[in-house]
């Protein structure tokens, strides 16, 4: 006799089929889950990792910035004193230069000559006077030439001119000090 087996077993196989995929696909998905989860907390600790070095480099920048702030300010203080030491010794330097000059300058005046201004500055001298008459300014002129401590004397104007009923010459002169080579080393 011919057997029919009227059971579902291809039905039943297919269900188990079923079942194992399903069963399988929630496995993977689990597993992915898990897969995704980790890798974003391996990347979230390299985030906050990285994120604790920016906060420590920027702590240490405002740092170093502060530091770089007193350097500037020293610097500055520095530089103040340098100056202040550079004008005192100047002034060390060139406080005899009057003296030296107005001395200089009753040596080689000669008789009938008057200043009336007498303007330094720097190395210039702008001197303004009476004379007898012109010789005696040039006589003042080759004076200085020939002086140890000045130099370059310059005639700007001359003019005859009443001053107390009696006729006189006005002038106007530039000169120079004499720098030895001791007080222009002594200046750098």
């Amino acid at each position: 006799m011919i057997r029919i087996n009227l059971l579902p077993h291809r039905e039943e196989k297919r269900r188990a089929r079923r079942q194992q995929f399903y069963g399988l696909l929630g496995l993977v998905s689990l597993l992915s889950v898990v897969i995704v989860l980790l890798v974003y907390s391996v990347i979230a600790g390299y985030i906050s990792a990285q994120d604790a070095r920016n906060d420590f480099l920027k702590r240490e920048i405002a740092a170093l910035d502060k530091e770089i702030d007193q350097i500037k300010r020293l610097k500055e203080q520095t530089d103040a004193l340098l100056d202040r030491k550079r004008i005192i010794e100047s002034l060390q330097r060139d406080r005899a230069d009057a003296v030296r000059l107005l001395s200089e300058l009753a040596k080689q005046m000669p008789e009938g000559v008057y200043l009336k201004s007498l303007k330094q500055e720097g190395q210039r001298i702008a001197m303004t006077g009476y004379a007898q008459s012109s010789a005696r300014v040039s006589t003042l002129m080759r004076n200085i030439e020939a002086s140890p401590w000045l130099e370059k004397p310059e005639l700007l104007e001359i003019k005859a001119v009443i001053v107390d009923k009696r006729r006189l010459n006005e002038f106007s002169m530039n000169a120079s000090i004499k720098r030895t080579p001791a007080d222009q080393g002594a200046q750098k």
